[in-house]
Order: C-alpha cells, then sequence, then structure tokens
C-alpha cells in the first residue's frame, strides 16, 4: 500500500509560493528561505511542460516571473538551462533556475518541509488530467514517509481522478467566491476533498458552519493582514496561506 501523506491536526501557516515577498515565487530560493526562517508549509503550482514535465509555474505563460515568453507548454525541459526565473525580481537572483516538480521533491525530503501542491489545469493551463496526474504521481511517490501533502486545484474532474487514482493523498477543492454561489458543496464531495480552500472574503463567516457539518476542513488564500489571520482562526479555519509566512509564525502557535 502506498505511504499516506496526511495534513496533521493544528492549524497551519502556508508560504504562498514560498517566501515570494522576499525572492523570486515559486522557486527554490523561495522556498530555503521559508526553510531558513522557520516555516513548515509551502504552497506551489505545478503546469507541464511539452515533453510532459511538470515544472513550478503559476502563470499559463513564462513572460511574467522568467526572461522568456510565450506558453509553458511551448517548452521541453531541454530549454530550462537558458531560463532565468530570478533576474525579474532582482538582480540578485539572476540566474536562479525555472524548478522541476522533481527538484523541489529532493528539497522536501532534505528539509522535511510539507507542500500543498496546487495542479494547473482547464483554463490555467493546456495540461489534460490524465497527463498532469501521470506527471505528477511518479514524483509524489519519492517523498520520505512523514512529510504532509495536500493536493489542491480549480479543476474538480481532475481532483476527482487524481484521487481515484491516489487515494492516500489529501485533496484540496480551490474556490473563487463566484464559484461558491453554485453546488461548491456537491462539487467538493465529488473530487473527494478533505479540504476546501476558498479565497478570502467577507461571506466566509457564514460559510464555516456549512463547511463543518458537510465534514470538511477549511484552509483560505490568500491572507496578508495578521489580524485576518488571527479572526480567520478563531472562527475555526484550519489554514492560512499567506504571502507573509515568516510574519505569521506565531500564529501557528496560539
Amino acid at each position: 500500500m502506498a505511504q499516506a501523506h496526511l495534513p496533521s491536526e493544528g492549524p497551519k501557516i502556508i508560504a504562498h509560493r514560498g517566501l515570494c515577498r522576499r525572492a523570486p515565487e515559486n522557486t527554490l530560493a523561495a522556498f530555503e528561505l521559508a526553510y531558513r526562517t522557520g516555516v513548515q508549509w509551502l504552497e506551489t503550482d505545478v503546469d507541464l511542460l511539452k515533453d510532459g514535465t511538470p515544472i513550478l509555474l503559476h502563470d499559463a505563460t513564462l513572460d511574467r516571473t522568467t526572461n522568456t515568453s510565450g506558453p509553458a507548454s511551448a517548452r521541453t525541459s531541454q530549454d530550462l538551462p537558458a531560463i532565468d526565473a530570478g533576474s525579474w525580481f532582482s538582480p540578485a537572483f539572476a540566474g536562479e533556475p525555472l524548478p522541476t516538480l522533481a527538484s523541489l521533491i529532493d528539497f522536501l525530503n532534505r528539509t522535511g518541509m510539507n507542500c500543498n501542491v496546487e495542479l494547473k489545469s482547464g483554463k490555467e493551463s493546456d495540461a489534460a488530467p490524465e497527463a498532469m496526474i501521470a506527471a505528477t504521481l511518479p514524483q509524489l511517490a519519492r517523498l520520505n514517509p512523514g512529510i504532509e501533502i495536500i493536493v489542491s486545484s480549480f479543476n474538480p474532474d481532475l481532483l476527482a481522478q487524481f484521487h481515484e487514482a491516489a487515494p492516500e493523498y489529501t485533496i484540496a477543492a480551490l474556490f473563487k467566491p463566484r464559484h461558491l454561489a453554485k453546488d461548491w458543496i456537491g462539487v467538493a464531495h465529488g473530487c473527494g476533498a478533505t479540504y476546501i480552500h476558498p479565497k478570502d472574503h467577507l461571506r466566509l463567516p457564514s460559510l464555516l458552519p456549512i463547511a463543518r457539518r458537510e465534514g470538511f476542513r477549511v484552509g483560505v488564500w490568500t491572507v496578508n493582514k495578521k489580524a485576518r489571520a488571527r479572526e480567520l482562526l478563531g472562527l475555526g479555519v484550519e489554514s492560512i496561506i499567506t504571502n507573509k509566512a515568516d510574519k505569521f509564525l506565531p500564529l501557528a502557535v496560539e
């Protein structure tokens, strides 16, 4: 039987794309900085290159966060050495590589950090669910026992297929506020979600009792004010996804 990578009890402070205000997002530099400042959880985005190599990239294109342009799906792993994912942020990070999922797994195994892995699909990516699952599962299977993983996506079909293929991983269904006006409960149950991850918005207090009644745990993105994070944790939210994880660390132990 596959090793389960289940989330532990207690509130989690999750570094959104690493410490992305102090280092280029979704890079090993941002993850290393999170680790050195005592953060225990990372969040990152996974997309696929043309040859099926899973990389860490939020946008569908390379324009915003690298020295190159165009869709990631037009590149292959042979292009990676020439891609600079750090100079856009600061000259201090010039030459920072665009990470692969394999390099993230190596980093997690070395540091013991935990990770929320968001899989891109549908309107966010050219990657088909089947291709994403086939590319990511072999890498996730390399994780050391004890490392906790949450697999999230805005695409419920992808999550349902992932859950069927690998039920040992915890699923989180991502929601924007407009999605919560629809049958979000049926969507979340249908993809085997343990968590729902809604965007922070004013209607969250009324959502939380419903989520608890339905058996879901709740993680909220992206919360950058400490007072709001404290409020949400007091209301029963279990994970705070933030760009300021290093500033929020006391929240995790109160």
